[in-house]
Protein backbone atom coordinates (compact mmCIF):
# COMPACT_ATOMS: atom_id res chain seq x y z
CA UNK A 1 0.00 0.00 0.00
CA UNK A 2 1.21 3.30 -1.08
CA UNK A 3 2.10 5.72 1.99
CA UNK A 4 0.03 8.65 0.58
CA UNK A 5 -3.27 6.38 0.16
CA UNK A 6 -2.32 4.95 4.10
CA UNK A 7 -2.55 8.99 5.12
CA UNK A 8 -5.50 9.58 3.56
CA UNK A 9 -6.89 6.47 5.12
CA UNK A 10 -5.58 7.28 8.54
CA UNK A 11 -7.55 10.93 8.06
CA UNK A 12 -10.65 9.35 7.36
CA UNK A 13 -11.14 8.02 10.35
CA UNK A 14 -9.03 9.86 12.46
CA UNK A 15 -9.32 13.93 12.90
CA UNK A 16 -7.52 14.62 16.44
CA UNK A 17 -3.96 15.87 15.96
CA UNK A 18 -2.51 13.61 18.90
CA UNK A 19 -3.64 10.51 17.24
CA UNK A 20 -2.47 12.18 13.88
CA UNK A 21 0.81 13.08 15.40
CA UNK A 22 0.97 9.61 17.22
CA UNK A 23 0.80 7.70 14.09
CA UNK A 24 3.11 9.74 12.77
CA UNK A 25 5.43 8.93 15.24
CA UNK A 26 4.81 5.39 15.03
CA UNK A 27 5.52 5.15 11.27
CA UNK A 28 8.69 7.16 11.74
CA UNK A 29 10.07 4.76 14.56
CA UNK A 30 8.66 1.39 12.35
CA UNK A 31 10.90 2.51 9.48
CA UNK A 32 13.96 3.52 11.80
CA UNK A 33 13.62 -0.15 12.97
CA UNK A 34 13.26 -2.08 9.96
CA UNK A 35 16.37 -0.18 8.57
CA UNK A 36 18.26 -1.22 11.88
CA UNK A 37 17.37 -4.60 12.24
CA UNK A 38 18.31 -5.58 8.55
CA UNK A 39 14.94 -5.05 6.73
CA UNK A 40 15.50 -2.15 4.32
CA UNK A 41 14.16 -3.45 1.23
CA UNK A 42 10.86 -3.47 3.81
CA UNK A 43 10.80 -0.30 5.04
CA UNK A 44 8.06 1.39 3.60
CA UNK A 45 5.80 -1.91 4.48
CA UNK A 46 6.86 -1.45 8.10
CA UNK A 47 5.88 2.48 7.95
CA UNK A 48 2.44 1.93 6.66
CA UNK A 49 1.65 -0.69 9.39
CA UNK A 50 2.69 1.67 12.21
CA UNK A 51 0.59 4.58 10.04
CA UNK A 52 -2.15 2.88 10.21
CA UNK A 53 -2.16 0.59 13.31
CA UNK A 54 -4.22 2.74 15.07
CA UNK A 55 -6.49 3.38 12.48
CA UNK A 56 -10.06 2.28 14.65
CA UNK A 57 -9.10 3.56 18.00
CA UNK A 58 -10.54 7.23 17.46
CA UNK A 59 -14.01 6.34 16.37
CA UNK A 60 -14.13 2.96 17.58
CA UNK A 61 -11.82 2.88 20.84
CA UNK A 62 -14.37 -0.40 22.51
CA UNK A 63 -12.94 -2.15 19.24
CA UNK A 64 -9.57 -1.15 18.77
CA UNK A 65 -7.67 -3.63 16.36
CA UNK A 66 -11.36 -5.39 15.42
CA UNK A 67 -13.07 -2.46 13.73
CA UNK A 68 -9.89 -1.78 11.69
CA UNK A 69 -9.54 -5.67 10.10
CA UNK A 70 -13.23 -4.58 8.88
CA UNK A 71 -12.14 -1.24 7.67
CA UNK A 72 -9.09 -2.10 6.19
CA UNK A 73 -10.79 -5.33 4.32
CA UNK A 74 -13.19 -3.17 2.97
CA UNK A 75 -10.50 -1.30 1.29
CA UNK A 76 -8.54 -4.21 0.18
CA UNK A 77 -5.59 -3.70 1.95
CA UNK A 78 -3.04 -6.88 1.78
CA UNK A 79 -3.93 -9.28 4.62
CA UNK A 80 -0.23 -8.89 6.18
CA UNK A 81 -0.63 -5.22 6.97
CA UNK A 82 -4.03 -6.03 8.40
CA UNK A 83 -2.51 -9.12 10.61
CA UNK A 84 0.19 -6.75 11.59
CA UNK A 85 -1.65 -3.86 13.15
CA UNK A 86 -4.32 -6.25 14.78
CA UNK A 87 -1.58 -8.22 16.43
CA UNK A 88 -0.20 -5.39 18.67
CA UNK A 89 -3.55 -5.36 20.55
CA UNK A 90 -2.53 -9.09 21.22
CA UNK A 91 -4.04 -10.44 24.88
CA UNK A 92 -5.75 -6.64 24.97
CA UNK A 93 -8.49 -6.54 22.32
CA UNK A 94 -7.33 -9.69 20.10
CA UNK A 95 -5.51 -12.82 20.18
CA UNK A 96 -3.75 -12.54 17.46
CA UNK A 97 -0.07 -12.67 18.38
CA UNK A 98 2.66 -11.25 17.24
CA UNK A 99 4.87 -13.24 14.79
CA UNK A 100 7.23 -11.61 12.33
CA UNK A 101 9.49 -9.29 13.93
CA UNK A 102 8.00 -6.47 12.86
CA UNK A 103 5.27 -7.15 14.67
CA UNK A 104 7.40 -7.42 18.00
CA UNK A 105 8.86 -3.92 17.89
CA UNK A 106 5.09 -2.37 16.97
CA UNK A 107 4.67 -4.28 19.98
CA UNK A 108 7.10 -3.23 22.22
CA UNK A 109 6.61 0.38 21.08
CA UNK A 110 3.19 1.51 20.26
CA UNK A 111 2.80 2.20 24.05
CA UNK A 112 7.02 2.97 24.39
CA UNK A 113 6.33 5.66 21.98
CA UNK A 114 3.98 7.60 24.13
CA UNK A 115 5.69 7.19 27.50
CA UNK A 116 9.05 8.42 25.87
CA UNK A 117 6.47 11.49 23.96
CA UNK A 118 5.32 12.18 27.55
CA UNK A 119 8.66 12.34 29.11
CA UNK A 120 10.33 14.86 26.74
CA UNK A 121 6.81 16.86 27.13
CA UNK A 122 8.50 17.79 30.56
CA UNK A 123 11.45 19.19 29.56
CA UNK A 124 12.51 22.51 28.49
CA UNK A 125 13.08 21.68 24.79
CA UNK A 126 9.83 19.89 24.81
CA UNK A 127 11.78 17.33 22.45
CA UNK A 128 13.57 14.17 22.68
CA UNK A 129 17.38 14.94 21.21
CA UNK A 130 17.99 15.59 24.77
CA UNK A 131 16.48 13.20 26.51
CA UNK A 132 18.19 10.33 28.06
CA UNK A 133 17.53 6.50 28.59
CA UNK A 134 17.59 7.34 32.65
CA UNK A 135 14.95 9.95 32.58
CA UNK A 136 12.45 7.92 30.99
CA UNK A 137 13.32 5.01 33.18
CA UNK A 138 12.63 7.34 36.05
CA UNK A 139 9.19 8.01 34.71
CA UNK A 140 8.55 4.52 33.67
CA UNK A 141 8.86 3.79 37.68
CA UNK A 142 6.03 6.26 38.13
CA UNK A 143 3.03 4.25 37.55
CA UNK A 144 1.02 7.46 38.23
CA UNK A 145 3.35 9.24 35.07
CA UNK A 146 1.61 8.52 31.68
CA UNK A 147 -0.63 6.06 33.62
CA UNK A 148 -2.11 5.29 29.84
CA UNK A 149 0.67 3.72 28.71
CA UNK A 150 0.64 0.40 29.38
CA UNK A 151 4.22 -0.79 31.24
CA UNK A 152 3.22 -4.29 31.31
CA UNK A 153 2.83 -4.40 27.48
CA UNK A 154 6.36 -2.92 26.77
CA UNK A 155 7.61 -5.33 29.10
CA UNK A 156 6.04 -7.66 27.22
CA UNK A 157 7.30 -6.65 24.08
CA UNK A 158 10.56 -6.30 24.95
CA UNK A 159 10.90 -9.86 26.19
CA UNK A 160 9.30 -10.83 23.08
CA UNK A 161 12.22 -9.21 21.06
CA UNK A 162 14.43 -10.50 23.52
CA UNK A 163 15.65 -7.16 24.41
CA UNK A 164 16.67 -5.82 27.94
CA UNK A 165 14.11 -2.85 28.89
CA UNK A 166 17.21 -0.29 28.89
CA UNK A 167 17.95 -1.13 24.80
CA UNK A 168 14.48 -1.22 24.23
CA UNK A 169 14.05 2.32 25.93
CA UNK A 170 17.56 3.57 24.50
CA UNK A 171 17.13 2.08 20.76
CA UNK A 172 13.84 3.78 20.83
CA UNK A 173 14.61 6.90 21.69
CA UNK A 174 16.91 7.19 18.75
CA UNK A 175 14.43 6.35 16.64
CA UNK A 176 12.29 9.07 17.88
CA UNK A 177 15.16 11.44 17.23
CA UNK A 178 15.31 10.09 13.47
CA UNK A 179 11.87 11.41 12.77
CA UNK A 180 11.01 13.70 14.80
CA UNK A 181 11.95 16.93 12.66
CA UNK A 182 10.05 15.52 9.96
CA UNK A 183 6.82 14.89 11.98
CA UNK A 184 6.64 18.51 13.56
CA UNK A 185 6.76 19.87 9.73
CA UNK A 186 4.22 17.59 9.07
CA UNK A 187 1.95 18.38 11.70
CA UNK A 188 2.03 22.04 11.01
CA UNK A 189 0.97 21.81 8.00
CA UNK A 190 -2.03 19.82 9.09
Amino acid sequence: MERNKAWDLLREYNKDKFHLKHALIVEGVMRYFAEELGYIEDKDFWGVVGLLHDLDFEKYPEKHCIKSQEIMKENGIDSKIIHATASHGYNLTVDIKPEHEMEKVLYAIDELTGLIGAVALMRPSKSVQDLELKSVKKKFKNEKFAAGCSREVIKTGSDMLGWDLDTLIERTILAMRSCEEKINKEMEAL
